[in-house]
């Protein structure tokens, strides 16, 4: 197991490496401790067999500079394959600016191909590579040196295998023309916005009983001030306060020091200091904020009148849909959206792109009363009206 420590071995693998089709990678990193993730290990292997053509780099060595990789990154003549790889992504959006081009998923094809939802990459080397893993270096420590054999047979793994899962995949899409689905679901991978944190719309991810405008403007800018002081100090955001004290102060409204000393939820830390400080001035904030500038809540879907029998009929459509494709159904839509789209609304995923190539153009039809359903066996067909 190779392990490339210096940034001119670095070059020279990935210099080999763009003189392939494609290349598989994986990383290992920490993001116990703090806002951003740190990159610890990143795995690379060109087309082989087993540890052929594979190594491992270390970013945190000594001199060590990843721009060779970003160059391959950059070369559009090498496909770059991942496994669910968001966090991946992230990491090198975040250190670099750059994401590889072009770019493929695996979990995103296999979910294509009919392997379930969010299939692992566990089920995938079972399934397709005829092989199994050894787990038990999963969650150790990647930011400790020297790695031990056991992390390193790990880590490479998680590329290795990577090859012919890929090369099943892109082969099978090849052979059902489904790739242009897989571009459609990739498209929000590679935009860099996916990737970008913005503290004033932080309070979206708060979930709340309350939803009253001045609520929610507390909520926030107590959200807007923890996103900013955790990302500013990289700390996680939990580190800040929780949640759940985040609520709690949207309804005390702390006015001063001694206020924020009789909260239940806010850890000793957040209670005194620069902290202190951010929360007596964001709730501050929230609460002199005009009726006009608070958060609007979209109520109009709450508004929507279900028809529960189309909603079931929309269930079964999408069941014989499916079934007949070979796709998970939770991909194309999950319950709520048929709940909506039987109550009229039309601005929901199952409508749009590929989905609507598969079932959306029929989920109109039998909502316009144009098509109807009937069992043929054990199968559900559609009829024409």
């Amino acid at each position: 197991m190779k392990t490339l420590t210096t940034t001119e071995d670095l070059a020279a693998f990935c210099a080999e490496a763009r003189e392939h089709p494609y290349v598989t990678i994986d990383t290992e990193f920490l993001r116990e401790r703090t806002y951003f993730s740190k990159l610890c290990l990143v795995q690379m292997a060109m087309p082989g067999d087993g540890d052929e053509g594979a190594v491992l780099v270390d970013p945190l060595a000594e001199g060590m500079s990843l721009e060779p990789l970003y160059e391959l990154f950059r070369d559009t003549g090498v496909v770059k394959v991942f496994h669910a790889a968001r966090q991946d992504l992230e990491i090198f959006q975040v250190e670099a600016g750059v994401i590889p081009e072009p770019f493929f998923d695996t979990q995103v094809a296999a979910m294509v191909c009919g392997f379930g939802e969010q299939v692992g990459y566990e089920t995938l080397v079972k399934k397709i590579a005829r092989a199994d893993l050894d787990k038990t270096s999963r969650f150790t420590d990647w930011s400790r040196r020297p790695l031990s054999e056991a992390q390193k047979k790990y880590a490479l793994a998680d590329v290795t295998h990577l090859r012919v899962i890929y090369e099943h995949l892109a082969a099978e899409l090849e052979k059902t023309g489904r790739d242009k689905w897989v571009k459609e679901e990739l498209a929000v991978l590679t935009d860099p916005e996916t990737y970008e944190v913005k503290p004033s719309e932080a309070w979206k991810r708060v979930k709340t009983r309350t939803q009253s405008g001045r609520f929610m403007a507390i909520v926030r800018e107590l959200a807007r001030f923890r996103e900013g002081y955790a990302k500013s100090r990289n700390i996680p955001r939990n580190r800040v306060f929780k949640d759940d004290a985040l609520v709690e102060l949207a309804s005390t409204k702390p006015q001063s020091m001694q206020d924020l000393g009789r909260s239940r939820l806010l850890l000793r830390e957040a209670r005194r200091g620069e902290i202190a400080e951010g929360i007596l001035a964001a709730v501050k904030a929230g609460m002199e904020c005009p009726p006009e500038d608070m958060p609007q809540i979209d109520r109009s879907r709450e508004k929507l009148q279900v028809n529960p029998a189309l909603a079931d009929l929309l269930r079964v459509l999408l069941k014989a849909k499916t079934e007949r494709e070979g796709v998970a159904s939770k991909l194309i839509a999950p319950a709520a959206d048929l709940d909506l789209i039987a109550a009229g609304e039309r601005d929901v995923p199952a409508l749009k792109g590929w989905r609507r190539e598969v079932f959306g153009e029929d989920a109109l039809r039998l909502c316009e009363g144009k098509i109807a359903l009937a069992a043929k066996g054990r199968n559900v067909k559609v009829v024409e009206l």
